[in-house]
């Protein structure tokens, strides 16, 4: 756990790729207004954006990029191939080359299977190994894959996940996986950090959150990066974009993350993969 974090923070991937510790997660900003977001969310300090085919936002991701005047190379870009693509190999490789297309981008920095699709695993990573291949890619990850997801994949591949992204906050704290990845060199980032507000009033939460002077969206951001995960925080007013990237002047103290640690519920609060085999 590390209480040392800057602006400037970055994880090094086991593929030697560079991944900023903070971005923007962008589910459900759509719309014409959501380029202007994401350009407010670059003049801030935003590099690192995840979207997904999911979202509906890859193209307007791209243009905010290109309009920036920003080199391409101090961005991090993710996208997702969603469950319907994962029906074989060149169903696979048309996805990516749809978001690709879309994002309009000199290449995507990581691509991501963005849910476990069972019997479809195995193939779509096989593919994703075969797309790492091109300059067009740089980096490929899952998300949503519990440790026996992982497993039926470090049996059977070639490359080994860069990241695994799932559902991460105090309240729903996989510690067994996140120990997991780490023992397998692969990076853990964290979607629903916030919770989707529904705990941000908890009180035992609002209680550290005041002794730090800060709020609990703060509190729960600044909790994944000291437990060494890249967090992607949802936002899309110009308050909450600027409170969410303003974590890095403070650190919680190890008694009062072992205090959020015990905070952990099982309060899932978006896709459950579980049961999934």
């Amino acid at each position: 756990m590390s209480d040392f974090l800057t602006e400037n923070c970055h994880k090094t991937l086991n593929n030697g790729t560079k991944i900023p510790c903070l971005g923007l997660g962008v589910y459900l900003i759509e719309g014409h207004q959501s380029v202007k977001i994401f350009q407010q969310a670059i003049d801030i300090g935003y590099r690192l954006f995840d979207t997904a085919t999911l979202y509906g936002n890859e193209k307007e991701i791209g243009e905010a990029i290109r309009s920036s005047g920003i080199p391409r190379d101090e961005f991090f870009v993710t996208t997702k191939i969603w469950n319907s693509d994962q029906r074989g190999e060149s169903k696979v490789i048309k996805a990516f080359n749809r978001s690709f297309k879309l994002l309009n981008l000199e290449y995507i920095d990581l691509y991501l299977i963005h849910w476990p699709v069972t019997n479809e695993r195995v193939t779509t990573w096989k593919t994703f190994e075969t797309l790492l291949e091109s300059d067009k890619i740089k980096t490929i990850g899952v998300s949503n894959y519990l440790i026996h997801h992982l497993k039926e994949l470090l049996d059977d591949c070639s490359v080994i996940p860069a990241i695994n992204q799932f559902e991460l906050h105090p309240f729903h704290y996989r510690k067994d996986l996140i120990e997991f990845c780490k023992s397998h060199n692969i990076q853990v980032e964290a979607y629903s950090p916030l919770t989707k507000g529904r705990f941000l009033d908890d009180p035992k939460l609002e209680e550290i959150a005041t002794k730090y002077n800060r709020t609990s969206a703060q509190i729960l951001i600044r909790w994944c990066l000291q437990h060494g995960t890249v967090v992607i925080p949802k936002a899309s007013s110009m308050q909450h974009l600027k409170e969410n990237f303003d974590v890095f002047s403070f650190s919680i103290s190890s008694d009062d993350m072992r205090r959020l640690d015990s905070f952990d519920r099982g309060g899932v609060v978006s896709w459950d993969p579980t049961d999934l085999p």
